[in-house]
């Protein structure tokens, strides 16, 4: 699946909810997502809790992802859910940026 658009990504977010903020649109980010990551409901409630853990799923896909003028990045979401988060790893096995994927 690969599916593109923008977004507002924020750095270093924590948890989910920092992603909920209002922002402009001047600073939102072209994305295209290379590869989906789902989730089982207890790991993705996990992992919106608490982003900056290191984790094996993003280190196992950290070289698929760039920074550019399009952002290549993963999608985590839950098993069977549309919506969920844009990641752009750093150091290969932690969320440097994320934002919320409507789905």
């Amino acid at each position: 699946m690969e599916k593109s658009g923008s977004v507002c990504f924020i750095r270093y977010p924590r948890t989910i909810g920092d992603l909920m903020q209002p922002h402009l649109f001047e600073k939102e980010q072209e994305y295209r997502i290379v590869k989906t990551i789902e989730l089982g409901k207890m790991d993705y409630e996990n992992f919106i809790t608490d982003m900056l853990a290191d984790r094996q799923f993003i280190e196992d896909n950290a070289a698929l992802c760039s920074r550019g003028e399009v952002w290549q990045c993963l999608l985590i979401r839950q098993r069977g859910c549309r919506e969920g988060v844009l990641v752009m790893p750093e150091n290969g096995c932690f969320v440097c940026w994320a934002a919320r994927f409507p789905g």
